[in-house]
């Protein structure tokens, strides 16, 4: 039990000083996962809300991969990545696999069926509380797909916010596109095993700290935008 405090203590001791090797890890973490749900969120959420705007019959085959996608095993995505961007791979020749941009396209996998499939139900339920009244109202076609977006925004913030944790506590995909290389691809993730398993456990326990500290702020969020969403 003693050790356990004095490695919290040492953690602790590290963030306060800005250790600057702890610092660069969690910056990449947070600009990798950060371009990633950017890119995911403009692909996922037109998606999601052309596919919530249509007749569900006629969009069911692609909801349904849609939700096999949302529980997709990160593993996965990062082997099919690591195929796709091998020396032999049909994009091998960019000679992205273990870069910073390796671990953005696992990461904008993983996301982008998560925040089209939570912008999907998002759109159409406003859809079916908005059309009528809007077309009664003579409203346009494009005025009533920017009004269900508008009226959907809240829940589509928290859709972006879910993509966000999901990927941030991501670590199967992001070693094995990433490679874990130090000052290069090694983010909060996967620092974590590689100092655990080195013994050095005060640097793996103060990344841990942030990570639970970014994953509280990311849930205090996703539960404030969702409160917002059920009062409106």
């Amino acid at each position: 039990m003693a050790d356990i405090w004095t490695g919290l203590l040492q953690a602790a001791k590290l963030i306060v000083s800005l250790d600057s090797e702890l610092l660069a890890i969690v910056f990449l973490s947070l600009r990798v996962s950060g371009v990633a749900v950017t890119t995911a969120a403009l692909i996922g959420i037109p998606l999601g809300a052309f596919l919530g705007m249509r007749l569900p019959a006629s969009v069911r085959w692609l909801e349904k991969l849609i939700n096999t996608l949302m529980g997709l095993p990160p593993v996965v995505a990062g082997l099919v990545i690591y195929l796709l961007l091998s020396n032999k791979g049909p994009i091998g020749h960019m000679e992205l696999l273990f870069t910073p941009m390796a671990m953005i396209t696992a990461q904008t996998v993983l996301a982008i069926p998560i925040i089209t499939g939570l912008s999907l139900v998002a759109v159409r339920d406003k859809h079916k509380e908005i059309r009528d009244t809007a077309v009664t109202l003579g409203a346009s076609q494009q005025m009533v797909i920017w009004t269900v977006i508008r009226e959907a925004k809240r829940a589509i913030v928290a859709a972006v916010v879910a993509g966000f944790g999901r990927v941030i506590a991501e670590v199967g995909a992001v070693m094995m596109v990433g490679g874990n290389i130090q000052g290069s691809t090694r983010v909060m993730t996967t620092a974590i095993v590689l100092e655990t398993r080195k013994g050095n456990f005060e640097f793996a326990l103060g990344l841990g700290i942030i990570l639970l500290t970014i994953a509280f702020i990311i849930n205090s969020l996703l539960y404030r935008v969702q409160g917002e969403v059920r009062n409106n």
